[in-house]
Parts: C-alpha cells; sequence; structure tokens
C-alpha cells in the first residue's frame, strides 16, 4: 500500500514539474514571437515611410510607378519571410511545450503494451 502511496505521489510531482516547464517554454515562445513581430512592425513602418518620402519627392509618373512597384514586391516578400519565420517560431514553441511530457506519454505507452 505503502509502494502505491510513493507512486502516485512521485506520478503527481513528475505532472507538475512537466506542467511547470512546459508553462516556461510557452512563455518564452511567446515572449520571441512577440518580440519578433514588434520587430517586423518597426521594419514595416520604417520601409513605408521611407517610401512615401521618395514617393513625394519623384519628379515624374514613371519614377513613382517604380518606387511604388519595388516597396511593393519588397513588401511582400519581406511578409511571406516573417511568415514563414513565425511560423517556425510557433513549430519550436509547439515542440518545446510538449517536450516535458514526452517521458510520461512514453512511460503510459509502454506500460499500455
Amino acid at each position: 500500500m505503502a509502494a502505491q502511496y510513493e507512486d502516485v505521489q512521485k506520478f503527481g510531482k513528475e505532472q507538475i514539474d512537466s506542467s511547470l516547464k512546459a508553462f516556461g517554454a510557452f512563455s518564452k515562445g511567446l515572449q520571441g514571437i512577440a518580440a519578433e513581430l514588434a520587430d517586423y512592425t518597426k521594419r514595416s513602418f520604417e520601409e513605408g515611410t521611407s517610401a512615401l518620402e521618395k514617393l513625394a519627392a519623384a519628379k515624374t509618373l514613371d519614377k513613382a510607378l517604380e518606387i511604388q512597384t519595388e516597396y511593393a514586391r519588397t513588401a511582400y516578400e519581406n511578409f511571406v519571410a516573417e511568415s514563414t519565420r513565425i511560423g517556425e517560431l510557433y513549430t519550436d514553441l509547439t515542440r518545446e511545450a510538449f517536450k516535458p511530457y514526452e517521458g510520461a506519454f512514453a512511460r503510459s505507452q509502454s506500460q499500455s503494451h
């Protein structure tokens, strides 16, 4: 009976430890994503402002179209790259947040077989 109680107590402690580790990884991952999004927003605003200044200084319609086209192309490429990066960060976040539970899951699978 005492051994079963110790097993339950050990299991409970492992679950709490796993939950705390998962919460820490989740929190750290979200902070990284928030920082990345803030940097991207700042860069996008600066690039948009720069493009607007160039448009205001354009002397011809052709030059204005060239500036606008270049800005649109660059903004699109940056958006795609940033979306990919954010997707990778979310994947890493998920992997790290569930890593503490992998051992418990593996043990439960081996015990059920």
